[in-house]
């Protein structure tokens, strides 16, 4: 079949125009007759049409068992499912196959075309979410590590957020989610999200129904809706997925390197901002121009910023530690052996008991760490004095020098007496920051008094603000008032008449009781 189409114009014009015979027609190009008739027919090459399907003869009988094992992969692991060189392998040895793998991979290609699923395109109003997390590798602090980032998209502009955190649980997605509402300035009417265990408590049939406590107390501040998406079906919330490539190949690339995770996210919002400078395809205006209509569908954020955070319960060991997330934190002795309340934020650990706030220490993100403060094993050491040359949570205790001084000062003069009372002076550290007791021991070492009584008075002392004086600068209207001086006869004269108003006010108290007793005399001289 002819498919120059220079050609074919060419033989239409000498017949139907310049009336050359087909005959003729067919000598002079070379052609069969049937082929000049076919040509004045069509205007333009048909094409080729195939009258069946073309058989296979040697592929044939194991297209069935290549479709079997495709469509049991569909349930397998997409990590364990069979690629085009084993299933050739699996053919050839226990089927006897004995043609090539060309064929067998054709066959998988038409399979998987043919079974591709087919998406039905979503609608995205104004003021809408979608949430999601994805990892990626970067380098913290020297040595590589996973992180995970949340993303939250507007659909309807195409603005997302992006935040890194070191880990996926409670606190950083509700974190992620404060931080995504400051990022545009409202919050999401609502917002789509896949069935994580931090979101869904249980889920029942093919969506979640059953969203955890925490999920509704972000939900609850907040006041936007949530929807989740059915089990394996990430479709329903596709924009976020793209997005989560888009921040991993364009943000993370190459490995990002960083001491900081807020100096990290601080880089991470601004190459979010710089995103709304984009364009897309089919849109008028850019992404910030769009985000404006998105705001004007979003709820007011809340005055009052809402806490991430997340609540256990644990029980202090003999050795005054509760554990929370795979770490350890101390407490003070006396709550050893008791249940605490441990509530856990992006970067702190605050143990309460008895409705107090007992400890509070910086967050760790690894696990099986254990973190003392020495001032919770002071009361102990009391008791224990030999303690602290040995016990593990003094080991790293870096005092300021003046301490060092006073120790061995004490202990010089004094031996395990001194020692006690450099522990109890170290005691006052459970009620004073060790800037104000370092400032206090400095002078006592200045004074030579090495007492826990006199350090405790200096360091009221310090506490202490002295009198200001009254500076009458800028105040004209009083520079020209003159007080006069006292005068100390004046005093006198009023203390003397004080004095003579008691010596008045005393004889008039007695004076009664005279008369009554001449009265009585009188009396009895009568009778």
């Amino acid at each position: 079949m002819i498919t120059d189409m220079e050609k074919w114009t060419a033989i239409r014009h000498d017949v139907l125009v310049d009336g050359l015979s087909k005959r003729a027609a067919s000598e002079k190009y070379n052609l069969n007759f049937r082929t000049i008739q076919k040509i004045l027919h069509h205007s333009e090459p048909p094409g080729y049409d195939r009258k069946g399907q073309r058989e296979k003869p040697v592929i044939g009988p194991f297209i069935p068992i290549i479709h079997a094992i495709l469509e049991a992969d569909k349930k397998v692991h997409p990590k364990q499912r069979h690629t085009g060189k084993r299933i050739f392998d699996r053919l050839r040895k226990e089927h006897g196959y004995t043609g090539g793998i060309t064929v067998v991979r054709d066959e998988i290609r038409r399979w998987k075309q043919g079974s591709s699923e087919v998406f039905m395109p979503l609608a995205h109003p104004p003021g809408e979410a979608q949430f999601d997390f994805g990892e990626a590798k970067a380098i913290y602090r020297g040595r590589p590590i996973k992180v995970m980032f949340c993303v939250m998209s507007l659909p309807f502009s195409d603005a997302f957020f992006c935040q890194a955190f070191p880990r996926e649980c409670t606190e950083t997605f509700q974190e992620g989610h404060v931080r995504a509402f400051d990022f545009f300035g409202g919050v999401p009417s609502r917002i789509s999200y896949d069935n994580s265990k931090i979101a869904v408590a249980k889920v029942v049939g093919r969506r979640g129904k059953t969203p955890t406590r925490e999920f509704l107390r972000l939900e609850s501040h907040h006041l936007y809706e949530h929807h989740f998406c059915l089990v394996r079906r990430a479709n329903e919330k596709g924009h976020v997925e793209g997005l989560v490539k888009f921040a991993r190949r364009n943000f993370m690339v190459p490995v990002p390197e960083f001491d900081d995770f807020e100096a990290f996210n601080e880089k991470l919002a601004e190459d979010c901002r710089n995103d709304l400078n984009r364009r897309l395809r089919g849109q008028e205006g850019t992404k910030a121009e769009l985000l404006e209509e998105d705001r004007r569908a979003m709820l007011p954020i809340p005055e009052n910023r809402f806490e991430a955070r997340r609540v256990g319960n644990a029980k202090a060991d003999s050795l005054s530690l509760a554990r929370f997330d795979r770490n350890d934190y101390s407490v003070p002795t006396r709550y050893a052996h008791r249940q605490v309340t441990v509530v856990g934020s992006l970067d702190r650990v605050k143990i309460i008991a008895d409705s107090h706030l007992i400890a509070e220490h910086v967050r760790d993100w690894e696990s099986e760490n254990v973190h003392y403060d020495p001032v919770h094993y002071l009361a102990l050491l009391e008791r224990k004095p030999n303690s602290l040359d040995f016990g593990k949570p003094f080991e790293q205790w870096d005092l300021p020098a003046g301490f060092g001084v006073l120790r061995r000062r004490l202990e010089s003069e004094g031996g395990g007496e001194g020692r006690r009372e450099f522990i109890k002076v170290l005691r006052l550290l459970e009620k004073h920051p060790l800037r104000e007791l370092a400032a206090a021991v400095d002078r006592a070492l200045a004074v030579g008094a090495l007492t826990v009584d006199v350090i405790r008075i200096l360091l009221q002392e310090g506490r202490e603000s002295p009198a200001k004086l009254f500076c009458l600068d800028h105040r004209p209207h009083l520079q020209d008032h003159r007080i006069p001086e006292p005068h100390i006869g004046k005093y006198n004269h009023l203390l003397s008449r004080e004095n003579n108003n008691h010596e008045e006010a005393r004889n008039e108290k007695h004076r009664p009781a005279e008369a009554s007793s001449q009265d009585a005399q009188a009396a009895d001289d009568a009778r």
